[in-house]
């Protein structure tokens, strides 16, 4: 699709309209003329692909590789509209053309500067993300909504003084841009978020002056609104959350009402809105990530085996990780075509578990990796 796909508006979809130049309107203008200022005033209305009917056109857009998207959204309206809409992922899908992405929060060896870089399945470094509009920040939630980027709260320092965030920010990925949602109800850092059912929940952390929160809340990407739901039974900092069979798990971290850290597991049902409580869970959590309907996790205490938690039984089970020597290692995880890898921040190879290969081979090492000392990644299907 040369002569589409352009950097420029001098050739868009608005000003690709072609009609009979002989018949003339009433104002003297022909009526090509009076479409064409039409199509510019708001390009929307024109065909997708001049020329095809609007399904084969949506296909083909669906056909342009995933780097191509940010050019394609500044084409025109209706391209804008059509990428950032479910019925795009839904043909790409059905046509076997989703990418997987990796993004990757990476901070500079002296530990000063952060950026967000993109890999693939090849480990090839794509691009860095433009940077986040406000104040930088520290202890944010991460989530991944609708196939966008959700940066959410955090701890900034401000002329000195440190401040709570209630913020939200959200990149899309296929416009490689920033923008502004609603912010929560309460300020918050060092808290628990995961994705359930497409809506966001976060919960705990730590508030204004320090506070430690039990508060919960819930946003809904389609009123872009945040809803204060039922709280936790205390407070409960430090943790993390995942999302399992349309329900949130909340482990890790410290509570109020226990000494050291919490084995306990909050577990919140939205059909019934209560939360219930399991007593198995696992302490210190240094990385984790949902992999194959599982949860992976690394305990501080041990960073030499991978603690895999399935939700069907409620059942926890050990993994070796194959390092070698005495010197402590620790990882960060990223997901990545059904396999986990295991970044490690002493710069070592990167190592990667695949839950499908025979039970000797589910450990190999692989070439992908940051430019620069792992904090945490999300993976984005476009």
């Amino acid at each position: 699709m040369p002569g589409v796909l352009c950097g420029t508006k001098t050739i868009t979809a608005s000003r690709m309209c072609f009609t009979d130049f002989s018949q003339q309107d009433s104002l003297g203008c022909t009526k090509s003329e009076s479409y064409l200022t039409y199509c510019v005033a708001d390009d929307f209305y024109c065909p997708i692909l001049p020329g095809l009917p609007d399904d084969v056109a949506k296909y083909c857009l669906a056909l342009v590789p995933r780097s191509k998207f940010p050019v394609m959204g500044g084409v025109c309206k209706r391209w804008r509209s059509f990428i950032q809409s479910e019925e795009f992922i839904s043909i790409r899908k059905l046509a076997g053309l989703l990418e997987e992405w990796l993004y990757v929060l990476t901070v500079d060896a002296e530990g000063k500067e952060s950026y967000w870089e993109v890999l693939d399945c090849c480990g090839n470094k794509h691009h860095q993300l433009p940077q986040m509009p406000g104040h930088k920040k520290a202890a944010f939630g991460v989530v991944v909504l609708n196939g966008k980027l959700l940066v959410i709260g955090g701890h900034s320092m401000i002329d000195g003084s440190g401040a709570d965030s209630a913020d939200v920010y959200q990149y899309d990925s296929y416009l490689n841009s920033w923008s502004k949602l609603a912010s929560m109800n309460v300020a918050r850092y060092d808290f628990a978020c995961a994705e359930v059912n497409g809506m966001v929940y976060v919960v705990g952390g730590y508030g204004i002056d320090g506070e430690s929160l039990s508060y919960a809340e819930v946003y809904d990407s389609d009123k872009d609104k945040w809803t204060v739901i039922e709280s936790l039974r205390r407070p409960r900092w430090g943790c993390f959350a995942c999302g399992f069979e349309g329900k949130l798990y909340v482990m890790g971290g410290r509570s109020s009402f226990t000494i050291g850290n919490s084995r306990f597991v909050d577990v919140y049902n939205p059909k019934n809105q209560t939360w219930c409580q399991m007593r198995n869970g696992c302490v210190m959590v240094t990385a984790h990530a949902v992999l194959e309907k599982k949860l992976f996790c690394m305990e501080w205490k041990n960073q030499r085996k991978l603690t895999i938690f399935n939700p069907e039984d409620n059942s926890w089970k050990m993994e070796p990780v194959p390092v070698m020597g005495s010197s402590s290692i620790r990882f960060q995880f990223g997901i990545l075509d059904g396999k986990l890898l295991l970044f490690s921040l002493q710069g070592d190879n990167t190592l990667l578990y695949n839950p499908h290969a025979a039970p000797e081979s589910h450990w190999q090492t692989c070439d992908i990796k940051p430019s620069g000392v792992c904090l945490c990644t999300v993976t984005i299907k476009a």
